[in-house]
């Protein structure tokens, strides 16, 4: 298993177990983790930013499920912040690649 597998199961099981109790500071840690992730992604750039922009668009779409639903949609927020420093990690990895000589 590579720094990915581990660094996005970790997160996953973080993003479910947070969506059930309060984890201070999980937004944080997902956000770095994914950072982490991120910065090792060489080839899958546009897989991650398109799932980093719909899992945050439509976290929230599974609330109107009576129960079960913010519970789906906290999971889904979680792995979209996950997502997201992944995604804001490759960007900011671009724009660095395009602006040095």
């Amino acid at each position: 298993m590579n720094i990915q597998k581990i660094v996005g199961w970790i997160a996953v099981a973080l993003a479910v177990i947070g969506a059930f109790i309060t984890i201070p500071y999980a937004a944080a840690i997902l956000l770095v983790a994914g950072l982490v992730v991120g910065y090792t992604i060489n080839d899958e750039h546009v897989r991650v930013l398109v799932s980093a922009l719909v899992l945050n668009g439509l976290a929230h779409a599974f609330d109107a499920i009576p129960e079960a639903g913010p519970y789906l949609s906290s999971i889904l927020a979680n792995v979209g912040v996950f997502a997201a420093g992944a995604a804001l990690i490759i960007i900011l990895r671009n724009l660095v690649k395009r602006l040095m000589p």
